[in-house]
C-alpha cells in the first residue's frame, strides 16, 4: 500500500498550452479522492500524469516514499479502470481477470485461486465462464476492476469509469466501486466530470477549473464552505443561487436588485469579514434548501419575492424556479486563466432567475408572487473581483 503526492505538478505541451498548472495534491494510503471539473479542466491529464502515460513538464510526482517521474508506467505498481472497460472480448471473464498475473508467469493454480477470490468480492462467480458480450455494462466495470484488483497495487486510478452506465446503474455502481475500495484500502484517484458522483464517493474532492486546483476539502465542506464562485456554482445540484448585490452602509440591509433584504447580527457572526463590505457591492449566495416558502411572520422582513416560473415535483421535494428583477452571476462568465494566475473582473450579469428546494406540498403555482424565506447565518459572500469567498 502507498500514498501519492503530487507536488507542483505542471504539463506543457509543445505548442505552449498548459493542460495543468503547478498541481498540490496528496492521496493518503486507503483514502478514495475525486478530481472532478468540467470538461478540459485538466482532470485527466492529472491522472494520467500519475499513471506515466503523460510526460510531467515540472514538478515532483511520488508514490509512497519513490519519486516516479522518470519510472515506467508498468514499474509503478499502480492499475487503473478506463472509461471504456478496455476487455479483451475473445476471453471469458476469468481470463479477463486474471491476465495480468498470466503475464508474470505466476501458477495457473495460484491465478485461478486469486481469480475466484476476486470474483466473490464482485459478485461475478457465476459468469466466469461467459464473454464480455454477454455482460452489462455494470457487469463489465466489475471485470475491470477485478483485473485491476487481483494485481494487488499500491494505487488504484480510475478515468470517469461509470460514464457509459445509464443513470440507474451509476447511481449502483457508485456504491459498489466504494465498498469494495473501502475492503481492499488502497489508495484511489478517480476522475469525474460528475460533481454527484465525487461528493458521494470521495473521502476529498479536489476541484479543478483550467489547469488550476480551485479548492480541495471533504464533501461536505466544499458543499458548505466554497472558496469562490466557481465552486459554489459547480458543486451543488441545484446550483448555488448568486446575484449581485450591495450591503447598506450600517450592515442592517442587503440590496438585490429592487429588494431590501433585512440582515441581523448572524450573518456578520458567521462571516467575520463582511464588515469591510459595508457599503458595497458583494455577490451572495443562496443555496436552494436554505430557501423554503415564507409562512407567517416568523421571518418577515428576511424574504426573497419572486415570480414563480416553473415548478418541478419529484415527490419527496419540489424545485421552484423563479425570476427576480436582480443581476445573477452566472457561472458561464467566470474569467478564465490567463498565464499564470486568475485576473479579476466582475462577471457579466443574466437576468435574475434562481431556484428553491422547498417541501413537497408547497401551495406554489406558476405566475404567483412567491415569498422565500432567507436565513441570514445561511448566506454566502464572494468579492465580486477576486471571486474569493469573503473570509468567514
Amino acid at each position: 500500500m502507498a500514498s501519492i503526492a503530487l507536488e507542483k505538478i505542471s504539463k506543457v505541451y509543445r505548442n505552449g498550452f498548459e493542460a495543468v498548472h503547478e498541481l498540490d495534491l496528496s492521496v493518503k494510503d486507503g483514502e478514495f479522492m475525486v478530481i472532478v471539473g468540467p470538461s478540459g479542466c485538466g482532470k485527466t491529464t492529472a491522472l494520467r500524469m500519475v499513471a506515466g502515460l503523460e510526460e510531467i513538464s515540472s514538478g515532483t510526482l511520488s508514490i509512497g516514499d519513490r519519486v516516479v517521474n522518470d519510472v515506467t508506467s508498468k514499474d509503478r505498481d499502480i492499475a487503473m479502470v478506463f472509461q471504456n472497460y478496455a476487455l479483451y472480448p475473445h476471453m471469458t471473464v476469468a481470463e479477463n481477470i486474471g491476465f495480468a498475473l498470466s503475464l508474470r508467469k505466476i501458477s495457473r493454480a495460484e491465478v485461478k485461486t486469486k481469480v475466484v477470490e476476486a470474483a466473490a468480492m464482485l459478485g461475478l462467480t457465476e459468469y466466469l465462464n461467459q464473454k464480455p458480450a454477454q455482460l452489462s455494462g455494470g457487469q463489465r466495470q466489475r471485470v475491470a476492476m477485478g483485473r485491476a484488483i487481483i494485481r494487488d497495487p499500491s494505487v488504484f486510478l480510475m478515468d470517469e469509469p461509470l460514464s457509459n452506465l445509464d443513470a440507474k446503474l451509476r447511481v449502483q455502481m457508485r456504491t459498489e466501486v466504494r465498498r469494495i475500495q473501502q475492503r481492499i484500502g488502497v489508495a484511489t484517484l478517480y476522475v469525474t466530470h460528475d460533481q454527484t458522483e465525487a461528493m458521494t464517493m470521495g473521502d476529498r474532492v479536489a476541484v479543478m477549473r483550467a489547469g488550476v486546483l480551485q479548492q480541495c476539502d471533504a464533501p461536505k465542506l466544499l458543499y458548505s464552505n466554497p472558496k469562490n464562485l466557481f465552486v459554489a456554482a459547480f458543486i451543488g445540484s441545484p446550483a448555488m443561487n448568486l446575484f449581485e448585490a450591495t450591503l447598506s452602509s450600517d450592515g442592517a440591509s442587503l440590496q438585490i436588485g429592487s429588494q431590501s433584504i433585512a440582515l441581523n447580527d448572524a450573518v456578520f457572526e458567521s462571516n467575520s469579514g463582511l464588515a469591510a463590505y459595508k457599503g458595497r457591492k458583494v455577490v451572495v449566495g443562496l443555496r436552494a434548501e436554505d430557501m423554503p416558502i415564507a409562512e407567517g411572520d416568523q421571518h418577515r422582513g428576511s424574504v426573497l419575492h419572486g415570480l414563480v416560473e416553473a415548478v418541478e415535483a419529484l415527490g419527496s421535494e419540489m424545485l421552484v424556479h423563479f425570476s427576480i428583477d436582480a443581476t445573477r452571476i452566472s457561472p458561464e462568465t467566470f474569467v478564465e486563466k490567463t498565464s499564470d494566475e486568475f485576473v479579476g473582473a466582475a462577471p457579466i450579469g443574466m437576468i435574475g432567475e434562481g431556484v428553491a428546494r422547498v417541501q413537497p406540498r408547497a401551495a406554489v403555482t406558476i405566475g404567483q408572487d412567491a415569498e422565500f424565506t432567507i436565513f441570514c447565518e445561511r448566506l454566502h459572500f464572494f468579492d465580486p473581483e477576486s471571486q474569493e469567498a469573503v473570509s468567514k
